[in-house]
């Protein structure tokens, strides 16, 4: 239960990452294109390229596997230019990603400075202006007074013929001062609230003076061993590894959460190589009573065609197949029995019961499997569970009758 709900949680962790290349992977081709048409195609063919990258790996690891040498090449050839490619995107993605938001933090801290400034020679001009009433009593005084007799006479105060007049206008000029501060106090006023709403939009931190703050503190730290380490490195060091980690991630993380389901074992492989030994009268054979028989379900079928003109040997040919610990217990431990089956669980907990009667090391459950499935014995999986078809286990008494047979030489004249 848990191994799948590992395999689960790394197959969504990696669908996650794949997705995030193969959009960083449609970016970048689309800016390719000359017309929309045309960025699409390169689009999509760098989504492709992207999906090939993590497939690869299962062609890749399976025909070495098989030993299909050919195939194995091509496959490292397609996932060096898919990687590659994709590699090239996202860095170009990750570079401008970075780029446009350190460019983003700089334009808010100078804005943020720059209205700091304005704001404070704002509050130092308002704090300049003498003392005054508000604009619009003072207005509604120098109203009054334009409506007496002596603004006529004086012409508006353009014309002062004596020392009445003098007067008069002195205190019309005095008005229209104040008036003047009262409203350029009403227009500071007025500005000061504007840059107080625009800083107080401003996110926290928009005013530091770092553009790129986790740069900024990771160039600090690493002074210590380099001091000639700068924040640009540093952010050349990040967008690398970012790039690193998504076709990384994307490219081996579906061959690595597939593996816990094992899905590169092979459900019916073909029977191990056999050596032919030919009777002959002319040269003694020696045969050793200990290699082990294999039951007929394991040896290799001879298939003959009803159009093959080969005549079939005189003197048939003996298979001997060679002696490991798989087959030597699949001979002391097993029986063929028809309608019934065995799990993989059960096969592998009795091999390891016969591993410690022998005082022989195991093998490790994935190994047992592949030479086990080499024996060519039917392999299905039902109601979730792995079951070899048409086999069972011998009884205690079997197990024991077999393990003291005597081993004797048989010699062919």
């Amino acid at each position: 239960m848990l191994r799948h709900a590992l395999g689960v949680l790394g197959v969504l962790a990696a669908g996650v990452l794949l997705a995030v290349s193969a959009a960083m992977n449609w970016s970048f081709g689309f800016q390719l294109g000359r017309t929309a048409f045309d960025g699409q195609i390169y689009g999509a063919a760098s989504v492709a390229a992207d999906c090939m990258k993590a497939l690869v790996p299962f062609f890749f690891f399976a025909a070495i596997r098989n030993r299909m040498w050919s195939q194995a090449v091509a496959s490292a050839v397609v996932m060096v230019v898919v990687t590659a490619f994709s590699l090239t995107s996202a860095l170009g993605h990750a570079a401008l990603n970075r780029a446009d938001t350190s460019g983003k933090r700089t334009h808010e801290a100078q804005s943020h400075k720059d209205l700091r400034t304005d704001l404070d020679r704002d509050r130092a001009q308002l704090a300049g202006i003498p003392q005054h009433r508000p604009s619009g009593a003072v207005q509604s005084e120098l109203d009054g007074l334009k409506v007496k007799r002596e603004w006529g006479w004086t012409a508006g105060c353009t014309d002062i013929k004596s020392k009445g007049n003098r007067d008069y206008c002195q205190q019309i000029h005095s008005l229209l001062s104040e008036l003047a501060s009262a409203q350029q106090a009403a227009a500071l006023d007025a500005r000061i609230a504007e840059n107080q709403a625009k800083l107080a939009q401003f996110q926290a931190g928009a005013h530091g003076a770092q553009a790129d703050p986790q740069a900024a503190v990771l160039a600090k730290l690493a002074s210590s061993f380099g001091p000639s380490i700068k924040v640009e490195d540093v952010q050349m060091a990040m967008t690398i590894f970012i790039a690193l980690l998504l076709e990384v991630g994307s490219s081996l993380g579906m061959y690595i959460a597939f593996s816990q389901w094992r899905l590169d074992e092979r459900m019916a492989p073909a029977a191990p190589a056999m050596a032919t030994l030919a009777s002959s009268a002319s040269q003694p054979v020696t045969i050793e009573a200990s290699a082990p028989v294999l039951p007929a379900a394991v040896q290799p079928r001879v298939r003959i065609s009803a159009n093959d003109n080969k005549s079939l040997p005189a003197v048939a040919s003996k298979l001997v197949a060679p002696e490991n610990d798989v087959q030597l217990f699949y001979k002391e431990r097993i029986e063929t029995q028809d309608g019934s089956s065995l799990t993989a669980t059960a096969l592998y907990e009795d091999y390891c019961e016969w591993c410690e009667e022998l005082k022989k090391e195991p093998l490790a459950l994935p190994t047992f499997g592949r030479e086990f499935g080499e024996l060519g014995v039917q392999k299905a999986k039902i109601a979730g569970r792995v079951r070899y078809i048409g086999i069972g286990l011998k009884s205690g008494m079997e197990h024991e009758e077999v393990s003291k047979s005597p081993v004797q030489d048989v010699k062919a004249a």
